[in-house]
């Protein structure tokens, strides 16, 4: 025991070392995540890919750091280290760059690529520390089993604590590209502590210069590394407004005078839009809203999921509806206020939905759910035991309200039948609304309630009830499964889908505006 903590003590600087950059392999992994969304979006394939290539990275670092300690008498750990701090600072320069080039690769292949390129220089580094630690820590082989182990250990809880304190104060604090910058510059700082501290292993005059020279080259890279977000030119037609990243994602309001609308951006999706000059609603979709307190006289009660701009609690105000709001993003909510005059008729509630809605008294006679954003969905939010929980908030004769894109195939799409299905084990009667007629790729707005939902019920006018019929589509639900909290495949059916919608939004606001 004492010979343990004899060893310990003399080995403090080590363990603090692998700490540190457990801690850093963590938030390079989550910031991965931050960097690529706003390009490809935050589906599960860019976590998958990050996840994938953390762990590619991190074992060759092994591999090959384990070969190079037992080899290597000139490189030490303060090379690795400081090598790992440049690679790491380079990483916001690079985006663009490979963010553009992956583009034609598609989805999949072009997320898993451009982490690869982006993120495994850096993550290899830091892989190699622990090797070289290990070798550092061991005086005979009896020690061997404990080094390595207590090695790991600490660098697994650096990880830990790098994941909380990025997740709970750096993110809603600072933004990403300034946290890998001072990521890349802390590890190059460390590079000198530890290049005074192996200096019995690896002379100082061996080790030092060459963490100075990546010291330097980096400190003259810097400011360039700092404005490579406005590397790409902003297309003059579009003015960024306002732009934070939050906890979910980059939020911006972007203007096109021209043409005259105002947008409300998450990522790569649009999820506001209205005209400059009155601050009319210009999404198409959400026209399905203004006439669904038609089809149940007397609502008096309305809850909104997905607030966005805040356009169909404002169209729901002019039948005296009061609708609670419930988003998710504080700072898309802070953005719906200022810049598209969103004034709340009920509560605010900013949470996520599966949480909040445990927490809400009923009933509501409308309850709408607009979560799309970043070419994906919450698919937590589309199962069985959501939809429960929705219906559970219902008024006797409240109607359930769900938008969905996706292509039609003449109703034979999997992701739409799936979720017509899905709504069909909880409420008896439902239909599907097309957002455009006769286009392919579409918003499809689901209306389910416990009671029938007449389209040509006697109290529309004959006009209205074109106007349903118009856009009444049946999905066929033998092509879908149920989607459950146990069982969800339904991003992996939007593959397609989501590829369609991102091409979409750059065709209409080219690759730049999707590039930080």
């Amino acid at each position: 025991m004492k010979q343990s903590i004899h060893n310990f003590t003399n080995h403090a600087w080590l363990y603090c070392t692998v700490f540190l950059t457990g801690a850093a392999v963590m938030v390079i992994e989550l910031l991965g995540t931050r960097l690529i969304a706003p390009f490809y979006g935050a589906s599960l394939y860019v976590w998958t890919s990050v996840i994938s290539v953390t762990l590619i990275a991190l074992a060759l670092g092994y591999f090959v750091g384990g070969r190079w300690a037992d080899r290597s008498r000139r490189v030490g750990l303060a090379t690795i280290i400081a090598l790992s701090g440049f690679l790491t600072l380079l990483v916001p320069w690079l985006t663009a760059p490979v963010l553009l080039m992956t583009d034609p690769m598609g989805l999949r292949m072009g997320t898993f690529i451009s982490t690869l390129i982006l993120f495994t220089p850096s993550l290899f580094m830091l892989g190699m520390v622990g090797p070289f630690a290990v070798k550092l820590a061991t005086s005979s082989l009896d020690g061997v089993g404990t080094s390595t182990g207590s090695i790991y250990a600490v660098s697994t809880v650096g990880s830990v604590i790098g994941t909380l304190f990025l997740g709970f104060y750096l993110f809603p604090q600072v933004g990403s590209r300034e946290i890998f910058i001072g990521l890349g510059l802390g590890l190059l700082v460390l590079a000198f502590g530890v290049a005074y501290f192996e200096r019995r292993q690896i002379k100082l005059a061996v080790s030092l210069p060459a963490v100075a020279v990546l010291f330097t080259v980096s400190i003259f890279l810097l400011p360039l590394v700092t404005d490579s977000s406005r590397q790409t030119a902003e297309d003059s037609n579009y003015q960024t407004r306002f732009e934070r990243e939050s906890l979910y994602g980059w939020v911006r309001v972007v203007d096109n005078d021209k043409e005259n609308f105002r947008l409300l951006m998450m990522d790569a999706s649009t999820i506001g839009a209205a005209s400059i000059s009155h601050g009319e609603n210009a999404l198409s979709y959400q026209e399905v809203v203004t006439h669904l307190p038609r089809l149940a006289p007397g609502m008096q009660r309305a809850l909104l999921i997905g607030q966005g701009a805040g356009h169909m609690a404002i169209a729901l105000k002019q039948f005296g509806i009061e609708t609670d709001t419930l988003e998710i993003d504080p700072v898309v909510a802070e953005a719906a206020r200022a810049y598209f005059d969103f004034k709340p008729t009920g509560k605010t509630i900013i949470g996520d939905a599966r949480y909040e809605i445990r927490k809400l008294e009923g009933p509501y006679d409308l309850v709408i759910m607009d979560v799309f954003t970043g070419g994906s969905e919450p698919v937590h939010l589309l199962t069985v035991e959501s939809i429960r929980q929705l219906q559970s908030l219902l008024s006797d004769n409240g109607i359930v309200a769900l938008n969905f894109v996706a292509f039609y195939e003449n109703g034979h799409n999997t992701a739409l039948a799936s979720v017509a299905k899905t709504l069909a084990q909880v409420f008896p009667h439902q239909i599907a609304l097309i957002s455009e007629p006769d286009r392919e790729f579409n918003d499809f707005i689901f209306v389910a309630s416990n009671q029938p939902v007449n389209i040509n019920a006697d109290h529309l006018n004959p006009l209205l009830r074109h106007w349903f019929i118009q856009r009444l589509v049946v999905p066929d639900q033998t092509q879908g499964v149920i989607l459950t909290d146990n069982l969800n495949p339904l991003e992996s059916m939007q593959t397609r889908k989501a590829e369609q919608y991102r091409s979409m939004m750059v065709d209409f606001f080219g690759l730049n505006q999707f590039i930080r």
